[in-house]
């Protein structure tokens, strides 16, 4: 029996996938988990649609995330540290701090999209990297200063 597989499912094939299969796997499995349909041409038509709306649908959110990270290249973010005694900071320059000074700016971005291994304890001028998707990173120039 052929199905065509909504999911991808491990050692049979990815979504979108025409597969031949046993009846009785397709029959009691596969078909009421939700994870194939059986292949009949509409469902194979309509399998092919959604891969293309989707496709162009990750082509546009890609698109998306290179005019952003334009957009973010192009700022520069000041933060301010208080200091102590010894030049010593009080506190820290976090993710959220960052990610406020971005929205202060008119970007909208997720606080889990800015990769900063630790916060900042000193003086100085940082690149911090912001993952918008799987294939873009913007960095970010971030100036540490006085209070």
């Amino acid at each position: 029996m052929d199905v065509v597989l909504l999911k991808d499912v491990e050692k049979l094939g990815a979504e979108g996938a025409v597969v031949h299969v046993k009846p009785g796997y397709a029959r009691n499995f596969l078909v009421p988990s939700g994870l194939a349909l059986p292949a009949t041409p509409e469902q194979v038509k309509a399998v092919e649609e959604r891969k293309r709306q989707q496709g162009r649908k990750s082509q546009r959110i890609l698109g998306d995330a290179q005019s952003l990270k334009g957009r973010l290249e192009s700022k520069s973010l000041t933060l301010k540290l208080t200091l102590g005694e010894d030049e010593k900071a009080f506190g820290s320059v976090t993710a959220h701090d960052i990610l406020q000074a971005l929205q202060k700016e008119g970007v909208s971005v997720e606080k889990h999209a800015i990769h900063l291994a630790e916060p900042i304890k000193a003086l100085g001028i940082y690149d911090v990297p912001v993952r918008l998707h799987a294939d873009v990173t913007a960095n970010v120039k971030v100036w540490v200063v006085k209070a």
